[in-house]
């Protein structure tokens, strides 16, 4: 039985490797997809009426309170039964840049909304039209005042990009169980990965306090 594993070796690297490039490159799509859209929608929430909060908030709840593995095989499942089925890293993209969408435009929001009326009063006073407002008042101090939380959702985003390989997408976990199935050696495997998502996670997280020191937060 044991001749059927064999144990780690220099050529898994390559495997390895894929993996983790896989998880930066679909972990980097999500981000920066899921921020744009969530700086619009968080922008038309904190701008719109009533309803269209109503609107846009029952939808976010749905993508924040499903389970993220969850959404990904029922999206994969309906395109495929569609008869258009996408590649694991589309599908994989789509459905994480969405659900990242959906927590990162709450941050927005709050960013937007913690601008006092006073100081939006104070710049219109001055000449200011709406847009000027927005983009000189509005923008800069909701962007800095919800960098922190923007960072937290960045970083949950590399952690949470591991379950689509549910789907089939070859990033780190999924080659890792690829490996431990061959090799039987599950615990040095699984140290191995979570030191690789520690390096995956660490230079936005140094950066980000970099740059909360630099904006003095």
């Amino acid at each position: 039985m044991n001749s059927l594993f064999t144990p780690l070796s220099w050529s898994d690297s390559g495997l390895i490797l894929t993996g983790v490039w896989n998880t930066i490159i679909i972990s980097v799509v999500a981000i920066v997809v899921g921020t744009i859209l969530g700086l619009i929608v968080g922008f038309l929430r904190a701008e719109s009426n009533k309803a269209v909060n109503v609107l846009f908030g029952s939808v976010l709840d749905v993508l924040r309170s499903v389970p993220l593995i969850i959404q990904l095989i029922l999206f994969s499942t309906f395109v495929g039964a569609m008869g258009n089925p996408l590649a694991p890293f589309v599908a994989g993209s789509i459905v994480l840049s969405l659900y990242t969408m959906a927590f990162m435009s709450e941050v927005f929001r709050s960013g937007f909304e913690s601008v006092s009326p006073s100081m939006q009063t104070a710049a219109r006073s001055l000449g200011m039209t709406k847009w000027q407002t927005i983009y000189h008042i509005r923008l800069p101090i909701g962007l800095r005042a919800v960098f922190p939380s923007w960072l937290g959702v960045a970083l949950s985003v590399i952690k949470d990009s591991a379950l689509v390989s549910v789907i089939g997408y070859m990033e780190l976990l999924r080659t890792s169980e690829q490996l431990i199935s061959r090799t039987q050696q599950p615990l040095e495997i699984l140290i191995g990965v979570g030191i690789f998502y520690f390096i995956i996670s660490y230079p936005l997280s140094h950066y980000g306090r970099y740059v909360e020191r630099k904006m003095a937060i």
